[in-house]
């Protein structure tokens, strides 16, 4: 069973107001996760990937250059390329009135997600978005994910105009059934809509009967572990965990998140271990696969979920 580790790389100035003078620090928080227990941001993943010889999905927002300038995304670039990451594209158009050069015309308020724009401005906004990672150094891209999930059918549409053959925005807890795929069925396996190959978010039916996405900090270890068992039990082909950049710090930004650190180190461990079940890979090179009908998605157990409850408390404390 394929496994994608997709990271959705970003930086956030926690808000909108003094952008220029707080970038420095969020950039130092976001990408290099600096607290006083040491560096827990890309170098550390990558570091710890690399020492079980996986490979990530680095999913780089590159729109923030445009406020910013080029250097920051071309320091993100090359710590991924000289760790031999995989590099794709993620926008979140919230930046889009935030450029010093007009991303758009006519475009001065904020519009959160993607899915707000018109197939024209999307169109627009994806190859913006690959001029900014190719003239940063990044390899030629083949996959797309939208921020927040927010994607629609124009998104594909788009892609599909400017090449871009996969597409990981589609999250059935998160915008995807409203999206315009695959109307009235949810997605939990990859489907080919619109000339794009779409590799959905794996979601499951958590103890409480209530749909949960695969990301890091918001399932247990244990949840993880079960469910990837579970899907290669059930003969799935694919598996999408996901976790941003600073996801193993606290919310705050300031402190190691351990919980989740040891979690992601468990994780890299377990699919390190278990090469003849899980092939962790990324989309450049992949040979795309189409469900000939959706599966029922996955489920868990209320004690791992009782669990996973017990670890957030903790957190939260600690």
């Amino acid at each position: 069973m394929n496994v994608f580790l997709t990271v959705d790389v970003e930086v956030w100035c926690d808000g909108w107001d003094a952008l220029d003078q707080r970038f420095p620090t969020a950039f130092n928080q976001y990408i290099y996760g600096q607290t006083d227990r040491g560096r827990f941001g890309l170098p550390y993943q990558t570091e710890v990937l690399a020492a079980h010889g996986l490979k990530g999905v680095f999913f780089v927002e590159p729109l923030f250059s445009a406020r910013f300038g080029p250097e920051p995304l071309a320091e993100i670039v090359g710590l991924l390329n000289a760790a031999g990451q995989e590099i794709q594209l993620h926008l979140h158009p919230e930046w889009v009135d935030e450029a010093r050069t007009p991303l758009l015309p006519n475009s001065t308020e904020k519009r959160q997600h993607l899915r707000f724009f018109s197939l024209e401005e999307q169109t627009v906004l994806i190859r913006k978005g690959l001029e900014m990672l190719h003239a940063a150094g990044a390899a030629p891209v083949n996959t797309f994910r939208a921020g927040s999930f927010a994607f629609n059918r124009d998104t594909l549409r788009a892609l599909n105009a400017i090449g871009i053959p996969f597409d990981s925005s589609y999250n059935a807890t998160h915008f995807g059934l409203d999206s315009g795929v695959s109307p009235g069925v949810p997605l939990f396996a990859p489907i080919k809509c619109e000339g794009v190959h779409e590799y959905p978010m794996t979601v499951f039916k958590d103890g409480f009967g209530q749909l949960r996405h695969t990301q890091l900090a918001a399932c247990s270890f244990r949840e993880l572990e079960g469910l990837l068992w579970a899907a290669l039990e059930a003969g799935s082909e694919s598996f999408v965990i996901l976790w941003h950049n600073a996801e193993l710090l606290n919310q705050a930004k300031n402190r190691p998140d351990w919980v989740v650190i040891r979690r992601f180190e468990k994780l890299c461990k377990l699919l390190d271990r278990h090469r003849d079940c899980f092939s962790v890979c990324g989309f450049q090179g992949l040979v795309p696969s189409v469900a000939a009908t959706q599966p029922e998605p996955l489920s868990s157990t209320g004690l791992r979920a009782v669990g996973r409850l017990i670890k957030q408390i903790y957190r939260r404390v600690y």
